[in-house]
């Protein structure tokens, strides 16, 4: 069950009141058509297309899946596989801006009448949960039945270390998150909607009560600062004490989770017609030389994104797409801004060395402050046995791989990582055993 357990990090939080400024054209745009949990989008274009400013370059390729636009206007140059941070493989579609960015002319506001044209517009829109998760919006709101929905929680927490332009949505952009929420308040029926932002973000919370908590049935909640808040099982259950049990969804116990940009995203697709394009991207860490909120175009390599913010102060030990704590490493700094992606990391040595694990001691600390009381080193001892039924009993795949186990572990137990893996063997042990039937 999700408590109140989780662990205080540093907030570092320097780019709170830097408003977003926008770059310029990256000199070549990628767009791996992995962009969202589920099936990647299928490549809709050739090498030698010409494409604008939201021209549809991706298909979504199934019911979990989510279309993917150009964020530029130019040629394509080809479609090569290219890796991504965290080491998969994408179909990728590589553009040479010609530095017009030129709209589609092909664009126009979507029609939308009624659940079934808000959910097809939604989906349209390309936007996934822009917060990191990735989930297509689409199918998040898609719900059989709309009725069964009691909240829905606009999630402003922006927990992890650094990040700061959920901040910036919630300061910058708070009128079309009044828009969205009226939106899904019109075509979804629900009208009970609560935003919860953590308390070291007074001026976030002051905003919102000031704006969208003058709407009928819209709260503002102010949560403890405690990492891992933003988690959408421990969200639900700090704010309304429902427990999404392993296997359930959110809508099983009546909510949805919708990150605030992404809320944002929507009111703006529909208003205006332009899909998604372009992202507010956090650019920190020890080896940035001027840590800004940058509006970056979908595409763009991260090291252009560091040379706008004055390139760095040392050679970087790591770049991380998205926090310190649920982020991804890239290879190198060629990766491109993602839609899911919100900050881009560049940190030194020292930041970025794992200590060498040693023994565990039994203390505890692990199970004390994972958010779903999960018993870690149990679930490692069970791993490296092969025990899958005990794996199962141990409820494993209710870790988020929020990284509390290993933030505490005074050994320097590589304890998410295990978990990690253990979710992995448990799957496939479950399969292997459906197969065999």
């Amino acid at each position: 069950m999700p408590n109140l357990h989780g662990i205080t990090v540093p907030h570092k939080k320097k780019t709170a009141g830097t408003v977003p400024v926008s770059m310029g054209v990256p000199q070549t745009a990628y767009y791996p058509m992995h962009q969202n949990i589920g099936a990647p989008a299928r490549p809709a274009v050739k090498a030698g297309d010409s494409v604008y400013v939201g021209t549809l370059i991706g298909e979504a390729g199934g019911f979990v899946s989510s279309p993917v636009y150009s964020g530029v206007s130019g040629k394509v140059k080809k479609i090569e596989e290219s890796v991504q941070p965290g080491g998969a493989y994408s179909p990728t579609v590589v553009i040479e801006p010609d530095g017009l960015q030129t709209p589609d002319p092909s664009l126009e506001k979507p029609v939308v009448t009624d659940t079934e044209s808000f959910i097809e517009a939604v989906k349209k829109s390309g936007v996934v949960g822009l917060g990191g998760a990735g989930f297509p919006t689409a199918v998040k709101l898609g719900v059989k039945d709309p009725s069964k929905i009691e909240e829905i929680i606009i999630n402003g927490a922006e927990c992890e270390p650094y990040i700061t332009s959920d901040t910036r949505t919630m300061l910058d952009r708070a009128d079309d998150m009044c828009e969205g929420i009226e939106l899904i308040r019109k075509y979804l029926g629900c009208q009970k909607f609560i935003i919860g932002i953590e308390k070291n973000k007074p001026q976030c919370i002051k905003k919102m009560r000031e704006t969208c908590g003058k709407l009928s049935g819209v709260t503002v909640e102010a949560l403890p600062s405690l990492y891992p808040q933003g988690g959408e099982k421990v969200l639900i259950y700090n704010i309304t004490k429902k427990v999404v049990g392993e296997g359930m969804l959110p809508i099983d116990v009546g909510v949805i989770v919708i990150n605030c940009t992404t809320l944002a995203e929507i009111a703006r697709y529909i208003r205006t017609g332009m899909p998604l394009t372009e992202k507010c991207v956090t650019v920190d860490g020890s080896c940035v030389k001027a840590p800004k909120n940058v509006i970056v175009p979908i595409g763009t390599p991260a090291r252009e994104v560091f040379d706008f913010c004055g390139g760095f102060t040392q050679d970087p030990a790591k770049i991380v797409f998205g926090g310190p704590m649920m982020g991804i490493s890239a290879s190198d700094v060629e990766s491109p801004v993602l839609k899911q992606t919100n900050a881009l990391l560049a940190l030194c040595e020292k930041e970025s060395q794992v200590p060498p694990a040693s023994n565990c001691i039994r203390c505890g600390r692990c199970t004390n402050t994972c958010p779903f009381g999960l018993a870690p080193v149990s679930i490692v001892t069970a791993y490296e046995n092969g025990n899958m039924e005990l794996l199962s009993s141990l409820k494993v795949n209710l870790c988020m791989e929020c990284g509390c186990c290993s933030y505490v572990c005074p050994a320097s137990r590589p304890l998410v990582q295990q978990n990690k893996l253990a979710k992995a063997a448990l799957a496939s042990w479950k399969k292997a055993k459906e197969e065999n039937k």
